[in-house]
């Protein structure tokens, strides 16, 4: 009997960095079988340290859903010069803007966050965000900065640095 390629179970093992795109970074803390309506189901075990959050996802499905490894180095830097490019804001309505950036945030794609950091930045200078503009920018800074902080071994902290670094000079360019 021939397995159906598409089960085949992604590489994620105990202890790796994973992005499930609902929620941003997380823990593999195991690999469980739970029975779930009378299947027996193979489950990554995944812990979300910030939110205080455990969340079960089925291997065979982490694919399907968006679940990935963390950003390679490249795509790290890359997203840090998205940071420093000029903001791009459409001039739709805010509703459907803030739809837009939604999916991007939601989407696990560390570039389209860095997109929405960018466009959602606002400088000393610059008039005050709106509440939903600004829990839009902290949700997708929240998400950007636990990315870089996994990829490349730092704390919440040191990695929010560098992209506030990343954003103050493109506002002084």
């Amino acid at each position: 009997m021939t397995k159906k390629p598409s089960l085949k179970r992604p590489e994620f093992h105990p202890d790796d960095y994973v992005v499930y795109p609902a929620h941003g970074v997380g823990k593999i803390i195991s690999i469980d079988r739970q029975t779930v309506g009378g299947f027996d189901l193979e489950m990554f075990v995944i812990s979300f340290e910030k939110e205080k959050m455990t969340l079960r996802v089925p291997t065979a499905k982490a694919s399907s859903i968006g679940m990935r490894s963390l950003s390679s180095p490249d795509i790290v830097l890359k997203a840090l010069e998205t940071l420093k490019g000029r903001a791009r804001t459409k001039r739709a309505m805010w509703s459907r803007r803030a739809q837009e950036y939604e999916q991007k945030i939601n989407s696990g794609d560390l570039l389209s966050i860095a997109e929405v950091v960018r466009d959602l930045h606002r400088g000393d200078d610059q008039p005050e965000q709106s509440y939903s503009e600004r829990q839009l920018y902290e949700a997708a800074l929240e998400r950007l900065t636990r990315e870089i902080a996994a990829v490349e071994s730092l704390d919440d902290p040191t990695a929010a640095a560098r992209i506030e670094t990343a954003l103050v000079r493109r506002a002084a360019a």
